[in-house]
């Protein structure tokens, strides 16, 4: 079908559907952000077609992934996917903590890209791999977050060497003595 980010109502055509508002402007907003969900995308849609509902939005993303024009991801622990980088054999890498979620090119090249050791009688087609770690954002929020940590459990450790070192404190406070 050629190149997927452009022309949508070309697509929508090729594809036997009618070319609708809806159609065109959730096609362009998953052009816009790939890997958003089903609300996600209703609430950019709503902009360029206020009366959609998500329920719409959930029909329409039905009626475009039958015919191939998306393609539907469900990581774990996460509502449906979409995107329309078809075609191709690439995975997904998704973020533990934030669920950000961005393509990973097969360094195998054609599907599948694994052999399980037992088909059990089956024709494999395709393997689906998901990797999951931290997104850049989160892995440098968790850096900073753990020097955070490291900063305050040397600071209270200064600060109880200061007092031992004055004999301020050598006893416990009636209050903190029932803990």
């Amino acid at each position: 079908m050629g190149d997927m980010t452009s022309a949508p109502d070309i697509h929508l055509r090729e594809a036997g559907l009618r070319v609708t508002a809806g159609r065109v402007a959730l096609l362009n907003a998953i052009n816009e952000q790939p890997h958003s969900d089903a609300e996600t995308l209703c609430r950019l849609v709503q902009g360029k077609v206020p009366t959609i509902s998500v329920q719409s939005v959930h029909n329409v993303l039905h009626d475009l992934t039958e015919v191939g024009l998306l393609r539907r991801i469900e990581p774990a622990g996460s509502p449906a996917r979409y995107e329309r980088r078809l075609g191709d054999n690439h995975h997904h890498v998704v973020c533990t903590t934030c669920g950000t979620i961005a393509d990973v090119d097969c360094v195998h090249g054609e599907a599948p890209c694994l052999t399980p050791s037992d088909t059990s009688g089956f024709t494999v087609h395709t393997a689906e791999i998901t990797f999951w770690g931290l997104c850049p954002a989160c892995a440098n929020a968790a850096t900073a977050s753990s020097a955070v940590a490291r900063s305050a459990i040397t600071s209270s450790a200064v600060a109880r060497s200061a007092i031992a070192d004055t004999g301020a404190a050598t006893s416990t406070p009636p209050a903190l003595a029932s803990f």
